[in-house]
């Protein structure tokens, strides 16, 4: 059976826990963030856990995790 490829996109965005969890940076960050209240951008720091069902779709971007 050939080897699968890994999208380049997904490699760059997402690591998977050595628990199965995937891991990503939180979304709505880039522009706009003087109309972002505060506690928006204090919540949005760091990274974030994605939930059980777009994690199924990003693993299976990610054979070899």
């Amino acid at each position: 059976m050939p080897k699968l490829k890994t999208k380049s996109g997904a490699k760059k965005r997402f690591k998977v826990t050595g628990t199965g969890k995937v891991v990503s940076g939180q979304a709505g960050k880039q522009h706009g963030m003087i109309k972002r209240t505060t506690k928006f951008i204090r919540n949005a720091r760091g990274t974030t856990t994605l939930s059980a069902q777009d994690a199924r779709t990003i693993k299976q971007f990610l054979p070899y995790k």
